[in-house]
């Protein structure tokens, strides 16, 4: 998915990836001189948490903006501009790390079949991505207020797999699962401008078509549907459902 990425805005606003992406590091368990490769490391602060483990970590992205902050803020990390899609590595890794991005790769057939081919024999794969419901409340209150301004909206194009359908898919390359989660996570959009914030940010390609005033008129709209149910008179709450797999590589 070709997304404009505003990556010092993600950043600040939605610094909850990286929050619960920490859980995700305790799991995989990097070691000293172990090689890990960071599939979707966006500004690398993930990537740095492993790195301080010992581990010699690789971070890749897509996002050329998202890889600059990374690579300022952390110069004694490699970084690695790629499609998820379409890499090589010259040397096959230990490990494999991915915190919410793989359901932005559409193809993931491909990039499954990718990272089999970077990953050694028996080494560990360990990933969270959105699955099947994720955020359907809030993106279908926003297709709804797009809808009633007379215009067709245009679903988002997104990988939110089921279980079953993402394991037999890792296995079909020799990765086997060995813990599969499939669970909701109410996630705090913080302040009263946080889901307006989250939709400029993760819905612009379905807000893109919309003239400025009229971005603003539907956003304005959803939150009016939503508000009953998805604010708490602080903070918004988003409805993600997660996808966790810890499996290993034949």
């Amino acid at each position: 998915v070709n997304l404009n990425w505003d990556a010092e805005t993600y950043d600040k606003q939605h610094s909850f990836v990286t929050t619960y992406g920490e859980e995700l590091i305790e799991l995989l368990n990097p070691q000293p001189g172990e090689r890990v490769l960071d599939i979707g490391c966006g500004t690398g602060h993930l990537t740095a948490i492993i790195a301080e483990r010992g581990a010699s970590v690789i971070g890749l992205d897509s996002s050329e903006s998202m890889l600059k902050i990374a690579r300022n803020t952390y110069p004694h990390i490699e970084f690695m501009l790629a499609d998820a899609s379409d890499f090589e590595l010259i040397q096959q890794v230990d490990a494999i790390f991915s915190n919410a991005a793989l359901h932005w790769i559409l193809d993931a057939e491909s990039s499954v079949r990718c990272m089999s081919n970077a990953l050694l024999p028996g080494g560990r794969y360990v990933i969270e991505m959105g699955a099947k419901g994720n955020n359907d409340q809030i993106m279908s209150a926003l297709m709804e207020s797009i809808s009633q301004v007379g215009i067709e909206p245009e679903r988002p194009q997104k990988y939110y797999p089921a279980p079953d359908e993402y394991s037999a898919l890792l296995q079909k390359y020799q990765i086997i699962p060995t813990t599969v989660s499939h669970f909701p996570r109410s996630t705090k959009l913080a302040g009263s401008e946080g889901l307006r914030n989250w939709y400029f940010q993760f819905a612009q390609l379905v807000l893109k078509p919309l003239s400025e005033d009229l971005q603003n008129e539907v956003i304005t709209n959803s939150e009016n549907m939503l508000r009953a149910t998805h604010f708490d008179g602080q903070n918004w709450i988003a409805d993600y459902v997660r996808l966790r797999v810890v499996a290993k590589k034949q």
